[in-house]
């Protein structure tokens, strides 16, 4: 008979299937089948947390094409991910299973592999074990909290602060540390210190720099030399003095090799040595676990990419040590094989470190059959792993005091010399943010002995100012919650994922920037909700999650716990105004966004009408700043700190450019929540027409004026009115195509410059300006753009007289009106489809759409209590969906999110 496999890949299903033979069927479940749905009361605690599921519409599909295999099947085995997640994947496949009455007679069981080889695979199938209820317990509790956190706290900040939502659980917690640490750099002040380097040189002539150490008989520290005057005075003293060669230190230091990769550990050495995101590195590791066509044979070329555990396999071990042996020679093999630690709080040991299957594979053998970023990667992780089971490097260091006779100045040269390379020769590992100056230690120094006497051939005098802490970088945040106890191996990547789709920070040179709705939300929550944000918190409820993993807490236990606080910390605030929050986050954010300028001015002090105050407020878009004369005074500027330089002149308000010379309206540069536009004239009322007796009067009507944005590559410290005035005749006519004789069009749209002919569009990058660029090269970009079919317009559609189209897509043939599109059936040749045919289509699409979307919702009960059946009974809408409910559960791969 038939066994039945299930894994969330394709790939990876693709890739067992080989190995198991044709007495197995193995089925992809594509990550979860089902989950909360988005709405209040998924999760209920006064139910004592019981939850609702519902089966999303492209998995009813998967879950169709498992069951109709298991009719006649023996066995099923659950085979996915070894990790708390992939539990979870294998408890809802058993789940809706159970509940649809398939697995009478049939032997369900867990299988775990931590590589996708035959030798892997075949060994976990021939030890399959049950489910694992402490991870499943765990995932849901996980899955409970994000979802609570979201569907309860968002409400708030939506009421509180119109434009906002909550982050997630995990995710705020990370906001705070990218905005604490941007208020850190704009809180920073600049200290002068002074460095003093002397070249003296030796009997034989040999140069040696040295660096000032000791002076009037006392140790410098950083900032002791702070002014130019105390380093000219340094420079006279030293000057003034002979010197020679007080004491010389020599030792040797061992470098040890890194441990092999833990999941943050590659995200962080993918984003400083390969520039990587973290959501890249997972999904090429992915690639990489799930297998790889290798000469027509798919193979699995590293291990699990979601772990914190540093140990490996002894049969992998001993494979890096015959490898160093035979391509690097016996010196560099360890006497015996290293043993690593992982530093991690609650790393789970039992999860192998991510290294390759099998280390003979050198990257060099298998590059023809990676694309360019696997290899990257591939390569990475296989020096990584080979390198930290080779021979320490040993450096030779030598450290040279030279000094006055009476010892009131000393000078300490530094230098080594790598005696034996070790893993050196292979990898090193990367850093972050060092600012540690060079202090030469790379440097051979010739020989000296003590009391050789030292020529000052030179004094050079350095300046310098202390920088501020740098901006988290993926690699660098990562390792931040790592070391905090925030987050686990799955999560690190969904967690910047997240912050950065909510557009609550941005990456800019691979650094991130908290966005003003960001430090808005930081702020009402550290200010309401100051323990929920907390680092210790947040890790101390992560500490949890992994007991109930260990089986040492009962999940609802941690869930009552939480809840309850959490509960009451969210009533408080309901009475809470909008004023009193404004207020609230203008008291803490004040200071920081009004600072004083050089020429002591207040800096809340309207530039515009000069009696208002400038205050923090909100609108649907987020926070801003604006005057409290309003609405006798519309100023308005960006959630941002201004200098009041030039180049920021429109930050601080609206720049006049001139009066346009056919309206006589004026001109504007000014900054908005998206950069600088320009603006003619502006808002203006028309008085609403009279109305008859007894009919209600109608509003004002309201005109926006005419506004054009700057691109990226514009200097709003160079736009003047003609300038101004070109951007707001915008689109303009290029000239007449001359293949199509048609009109070649300029603009600015929402991704920046473009030219247009019918319906191709060309963006414009580089050199080419929307302002200026001639007939010429706008015919050649057009020439050399990927060519479009244009739609066809069937008719007008009889309910509405809109245009009814035919038109080409990515996945084939379709019809549209409107925004309503209907792709055509297999089969159907896009010549045959007339009108009436394209309407028939666009109505079935439209009733089928409806129709599935009720159908495919199923809800699940986790066996709650007999009391409260027939109240959840009667709770359910009178829908022929299958209701069901169940305990809490999350969606596959590395999301954390909050489900708000």
């Amino acid at each position: 008979m038939t066994n039945v496999v299930v894994v969330e890949s394709p790939a990876k299903a693709k890739t067992i299937n080989k190995y198991l033979g044709s007495d197995y069927k193995v089925f992809a479940s594509y990550g979860h089948i089902r989950d909360l749905p988005a709405k209040d009361g998924s999760v209920r605690p006064d139910e004592d947390f019981t939850m609702d599921w519902e089966i999303d519409a492209k998995a009813a599909k998967h879950v169709k094409d498992i069951s109709m295999a298991l009719k006649g099947a023996t066995k099923l085995f659950l085979a996915t991910d070894p990790d708390r997640e992939g539990e979870a994947i294998s408890w809802h496949v058993q789940e809706v299973l159970g509940a649809k009455n398939l697995l009478k007679g049939v032997d369900v069981k867990r299988v775990v592999f931590n590589e996708i080889t035959k030798d892997a695979i075949i060994e976990a199938f021939n030890h399959p074990r049950e489910l694992d209820t402490e991870l499943v317990d765990a995932y849901l509790a996980r899955r409970a909290l994000d979802y609570l956190v979201g569907f309860t706290l968002s409400p708030v900040l939506w009421r509180k602060l119109p434009g906002s939502r909550s982050a997630g659980r995990v995710q705020s917690v990370a906001l705070r540390l990218i905005c604490e640490r941007e208020t850190a750099i704009e809180n920073f002040n600049a200290d002068e210190f002074w460095t003093i380097k002397v070249v003296f040189q030796t009997e034989e002539g040999k140069p040696v720099v040295a660096n000032l150490t000791h002076l009037n008989g006392n140790k410098l520290d950083k900032l002791s030399i702070g002014t130019e005057a105390a380093a000219k005075e340094a420079v006279a003293t030293i000057s003034a003095r002979a010197y020679s060669v007080a004491d010389i230190e020599q030792k040797k230091s061992r470098r040890n090799p890194a441990a092999p990769f833990t999941t943050s550990t590659l995200q962080q050495e993918a984003s400083r040595k390969l520039g990587f995101a973290t959501k890249r590195t997972m999904q090429i590791a992915q690639r990489l676990y799930e297998g790889v066509s290798l000469g027509g044979e798919t193979v699995g070329l590293i291990t699990y990419m979601r772990t914190d555990g540093v140990t490996m396999a002894g049969e992998a071990i001993n494979g890096c040590r015959t490898l160093i042996g035979n391509d690097y020679g016996a010196s560099y093999v360890p006497a015996e094989p290293r043993v690593y630690k992982s530093k991690a709080k609650n790393a789970q040991e039992a999860h192998e470190a991510i290294r390759p299957t099998d280390v003979s594979r050198r990257p060099k053998d298998i590059a023809g059959f990676l694309d360019p970023d696997q290899l990257k990667l591939y390569t990475l992780i296989w020096q990584r792993t080979v390198a930290s089971q080779m021979e320490s490097a040993i450096l030779d260091q030598v450290g040279v005091n030279i000094a006055s006779p009476d010892k009131q100045v000393t000078l300490r040269a530094t230098g080594s010399v790598v005696a034996f390379d070790g893993f050196f020769r292979l990898y090193q590992e990367g850093k972050d943010d060092s600012d540690t100056p060079d202090d030469g230690e790379d440097k051979i120094l010739p020989p000296m002995k003590q009391g050789q006497a030292m020529a000052t051939n030179d004094i050079n005098p350095e300046q310098h100012f202390t920088q501020p802490p740098p901006r988290f970088s993926e690699a660098s945040l990562v390792k931040s919650l790592e070391e905090l106890g925030i987050g686990r191996p799955s999560t690190y990547a969904s967690i910047i994922s997240v912050l950065q789709e909510r557009n609550y920070v941005r990456l800019e040179s691979r650094r991130f920037t908290p966005e003003d709705r960001g430090r808005v939300v930081t702020t009402f929550l550290e200010s309401y909700f100051t323990r929920y944000v907390a680092y210790d918190f947040t890790a101390e409820l992560e500490n949890k999650l992994d007991d109930i993993s260990g089986g040492r807490i009962e999940w609802k236990t941690v869930l009552r716990d939480f809840w309850g606080a959490f509960n009451s910390a969210v009533g408080e605030t309901k009475d809470l105004r909008v004023s009193e929050v404004l207020d609230r986050l203008d008291e803490i954010l004040g200071p920081h966004f009004f600072r004083e300028g050089p020429d002591g001015k207040d800096p809340r002090q309207c530039p515009t009408c000069d009696t208002g105050r400038l205050n923090l407020k909100l609108g649907k878009f987020g926070a801003f700043i604006g005057c409290n004369n309003y609405p006798e005074c519309r100023f308005t500027r960006p959630l941002a700190v201004t200098d009041g330089s030039d180049d920021d002149a429109a930050a601080a308000g609206p720049k006049e450019l001139g009066l346009d010379p056919v309206t006589g309206k004026m001109v504007t540069l000014r900054k908005g929540p998206y950069g600088h536009y320009v603006q003619l004239g502006e808002e203006e009322e028309v008085p609403a027409e009279p109305v008859k007796e007894g009919k209600k009067p109608k509003a004002p009507k309201k005109i926006k004026p005419k506004r054009s944005s700057l691109t990226k590559a514009m200097d709003p410290g160079l736009v003047d009115l003609d300038m101004g005035l070109a951007l707001l005749s915008l689109p303009r006519d290029v000239g007449m195509d001359p293949e199509t004789d048609k009109m070649i069009t300029a603009a600015i749209g929402r991704f920046g410059p473009y030219i247009k002919l019918d319906a191709t569009y060309v963006s414009l990058k580089g050199d080419d300006d929307v302002l200026s660029i001639g007939l010429n090269r706008a015919a050649h970009l057009m020439a050399n753009a990927p060519k479009k079919d244009p739609p066809v317009e069937l008719g007008m559609h009889p309910k509405n007289k809109k245009p009814v189209t035919l038109r080409k897509g990515r996945w084939g043939p379709y019809v549209m009106h409107g925004r309503a599109m209907a792709t055509l059936p297999k089969g159907m040749e896009p010549e045959t489809v007339d009108l009436a045919k394209a309407i028939e289509l666009l109505d079935a699409k439209s009733g089928k759409t409806s129709k599935a979307a009720a159908a495919k919702k199923e809800s699940v009960k986790k066996t709650p209590a007999p009391k409260k059946k027939a109240a959840a009974k009667k709770k359910a809408a009178p829908k022929k969906k299958a209701a069901a409910k169940k305990t809490p559960g999350k969606t596959k791969s590395d999301t954390e999110a909050a489900a708000d």
